[in-house]
């Protein structure tokens, strides 16, 4: 006898059921071993990122894997707006996509169509091929795929920070995130994410999608910053990544027990 089976709670509601805000790290290694160990350390979510990490859908699935076992909500970064590797990162059993270097509320808005089923988007039917409905035992998975999904897009620009309340607006988008990095570089200030002008920019955009009643979210490794941005209201911030954390913890040990004055030293 198949037993029908439940899928996980999406960002979506694990926002709405929370009373504080969300905290998580980004997982761009590619590794499952990685994303495994950082599942357990107790953070609230994890981003999967396919846009500037080694990731395929072949790792981005083991990875989808290796944390299902624990209470945290991975979202998967698209590498695009690219409707049909969307649904193939969705077929995998990705429930939270997140679409980087939205500008426009159109742009918003064929992020929602890549993500809904006919008629409401253009998304391909195959669910009963695909682990997103545990291949075909998640009862109604084709008529509830709504609930099934959650898309929050990135703002990472100063043209998305002008048009923030209408993208937060579209209907569909679950959230906001906010990319300080791409978004310094878009004002001339690149590798300046901590700028005043640039956390100005941020701050503008954090009020446009509350405004728009959305949450909004940003990523701020330092935690000084990361605790004022939470301060002003973010709903969700990402505050490490295991790459950079490896780096700079490898480096701390060099430093310590080697005194090395920095990358480009000999190893003898």
């Amino acid at each position: 006898m198949q037993l029908p089976v439940n899928l996980p709670t999406t960002f979506r509601e694990a926002l709405a059921a929370s009373d504080r805000p969300l905290i998580g790290m980004w997982v761009c290694s590619g590794s499952p071993l990685v994303a495994e160990i950082c599942a357990g350390g107790g953070l609230d979510w994890l981003l999967i990122d396919m846009e500037h990490g080694p990731n395929q859908l072949e790792s981005v699935l083991a990875q989808l894997q290796a944390v299902a076992a624990y209470p945290v909500s991975p979202l998967v970064r698209a590498p695009g707006l690219l409707p049909v590797m969307i649904k193939q990162i969705l077929d995998l059993g990705a429930q939270n996509i997140l679409m980087p270097m939205i500008d426009t509320p159109e742009q918003a808005e064929a992020a929602v169509r890549a993500v809904r089923y006919p008629p409401r988007g253009n998304r391909g039917v195959g669910s009963a091929l695909a682990r997103s409905a545990r291949w075909n035992r998640v009862d109604d998975y084709l008529a509830h795929g709504d609930e099934h999904v959650s898309l929050f897009v990135q703002i990472e620009s100063i043209a998305g920070v002008g048009k923030a309340a209408e993208i937060a607006a579209v209907d569909g988008v679950d959230g906001v995130f906010v990319g300080p990095s791409d978004l310094a570089a878009s004002m001339g200030l690149i590798g300046r994410q901590t700028h005043p002008d640039v956390v100005a920019a941020v701050g503008r955009a954090f009020e446009a999608v509350r405004g728009a009643g959305k949450p909004v979210g940003v990523n701020a490794f330092d935690p000084a910053v990361a605790s004022a941005y939470l301060d002003q209201g973010a709903s969700f911030v990402l505050v490490g990544a295991d790459v950079a954390m490896l780096a700079r913890g490898s480096e701390a040990l060099a430093e310590r027990f080697i005194g090395a004055p920095g990358p480009g030293r000999a190893v003898k």
